[in-house]
């Protein structure tokens, strides 16, 4: 485990470049599953030589890892959760970052969780014991510790393997692109949105279902913030859109028997100020784009799912990866060039 800075810095000046360059893997931890504000808590890293944790928890000054990364080459898999954690810690990316899902899905393998691959490359089973487990406690376990370093340990040889497959198979392009792709969604990834109460399910509501939605999501905020706990702890996102469909309807909500008292007294504050709302304060229904749905059009659709699927199963990989529903039905509506959606890869194998 490292500590402090300046032991971080001393090991990062040991790390030997990779043919002229830092290359690395890299995995993080956070606390999400335990604490209301997400922080970040371990970063496994490795260069080849060693495996080490990092203690972002421990050390006041992680310059040293941000100066290493900035021009380095970093493998992750599933890298979408652990670019947007360093975007956070550094406020900016990796150089290049190559994700091993990513490569073995071009590849065809179907099972592409970290364990199935270590599995599949390497006939070593991971154990999933800490999957769960409180990284923002210390120490850490045994257990802990050998699951973290599990992590990266294998990250490295596992991206040569499929890197050599790829360009086997002429598809070390597609590889590249899609890397970068993910990346710039994940940099230009706006976080600061104003409107994070509008939960899966919103959809259904009218403006006043809208303003008792708002009116649950703040209440239920500052509820996890006091308890320092995930929202989900004091009520998951369902509850909260079945809560709103009783409040608009003026009908008696049954709490957990759970809550404590004051945690009830607020909620029926908060339910009287929502319902003393005037009109125009309530939320305004988002407009969606009206698409003109016809037999022509699903016959478009249709005929460009087979097109797609047709050709995932020539290549031996999943159709979804060369376009999804949501894209082609844009497509076919006319509403976006295919430029601007698929990538170039997917564009000359599509040929939509």
């Amino acid at each position: 485990m490292i500590s402090t800075t300046s032991q971080l810095k001393e090991f990062l000046d040991k790390c030997d470049p990779r043919g002229g360059e830092n290359v690395c893997a890299i995995d993080t931890e956070a606390d999400s599953l335990h604490r209301h504000k997400e922080s970040l808590c371990l970063v496994q890293f490795t260069a080849g030589d060693e495996c080490v944790l990092i203690d972002p928890l421990a050390i006041k000054d992680l310059s040293p890892l941000d100066h290493y990364l900035r021009d380095a080459t970093v493998w992750m898999h599933g890298a979408d959760y652990d670019m947007t954690m360093l975007k956070r810690e550094f406020g900016c990316l990796p150089k290049h970052i190559y994700d091993t899902q990513i490569g073995a899905r071009l590849l065809g393998v179907e099972k592409f969780g970290l364990g199935n691959l270590v599995e599949h490359y390497f006939g070593v089973v991971l154990s999933k014991s800490s999957q769960k487990a409180d990284w923002g406690k210390r120490p850490l376990s045994p257990t802990m510790i050998e699951y973290a370093l599990n992590d990266v340990r294998y990250l490295l040889e596992m991206g040569d393997k499929i890197v050599s497959k790829l360009k086997e198979v002429d598809r070390y392009s597609w590889f590249l692109e899609s890397c970068e792709s993910a990346k710039v969604k994940v940099e230009e990834r706006d976080e600061s949105r104003d409107e994070a109460w509008r939960i899966s399910g919103s959809g259904k509501l009218n403006p006043f279902g809208l303003a008792c939605l708002r009116g649950l999501w703040y209440w239920r905020d500052k509820e996890a913030e006091a308890w320092d706990r995930p929202s989900f702890m004091v009520a998951p996102n369902r509850q909260l859109i079945e809560w709103c469909f009783q409040m608009a309807d003026k009908k008696t909500i049954q709490l957990p028997h759970h809550f404590r008292s004051d945690r009830i007294k607020r909620f029926k504050e908060m339910q009287d100020t929502v319902h003393a709302l005037p009109e125009s304060e309530w939320p305004a229904r988002p407009i969606g784009l009206r698409r003109k749905k016809d037999r022509e059009f699903d016959d478009r659709v249709d005929a460009m799912i087979a097109r797609r699927n047709q050709i995932g199963i020539e290549l031996g990989i999943d159709g979804s990866l060369l376009a999804s529903r949501s894209v082609i039905e844009s497509i076919a509506a006319k509403e976006a060039h295919p430029a601007d959606l698929l990538m170039k890869w997917q564009v000359q194998l599509l040929n939509f």
